[in-house]
């Protein structure tokens, strides 16, 4: 359906304004491009890690059972991982079928968008110290709370 929609918009846009649907059409696959290869290398290295490590040392250390430190575990590799939303969703699938709990995975994938350890330096230069650090530890804190209550309900 998705891709019916957006068929069908390009062409309204190319009636309306062949230029700047060209236009747009050449800064969209030049987007495509600049992603494409940075997102097939990390889908590349997680299947490869995933491949190594066994499930049940996923199960051990981020599944139902591993408590207070499976949850420690996955919020402090999200606030440290610098992945893009739109990679970390297959990663986030595949830890749930290796056998990772809910909790973990979402407390990964809340602290990986809403933590940024390693753009820290970045944001305090434009946002200040303590505003930079306030925002991440709340967010931290935040995310583990959302982590617990996606596990509670799933």
């Amino acid at each position: 359906m998705f891709i019916i929609v957006s068929v069908v918009l390009t062409v309204v846009s190319f009636v309306l304004d062949r230029r700047k649907t060209i236009m747009g059409m050449k800064k969209g696959l030049n987007m495509f491009r600049n992603i494409a290869v940075p997102f097939l290398n990390i889908l590349i290295l997680v299947s490869l890690v995933l491949y190594i490590v066994p499930p049940s040392l996923i199960v051990k250390y981020l599944g139902a059972g591993s408590g207070f430190w499976g949850l420690a575990i996955a919020a402090l590799v999200g606030s440290i991982t610098l992945i893009p939303g739109f990679i970390s969703y297959p990663i986030a699938s595949v830890l749930i079928k290796q056998g990772a709990s809910y909790t973990t995975v979402a407390t990964f994938m809340t602290t990986l968008m809403m933590v940024g350890v390693v753009t820290l330096p970045l944001e305090i230069k434009y946002f200040g110290r303590n505003v930079a650090i306030l925002r991440n530890v709340l967010n931290f804190i935040t995310a583990i709370v959302i982590g617990v209550f996606v596990g509670l309900f799933l």
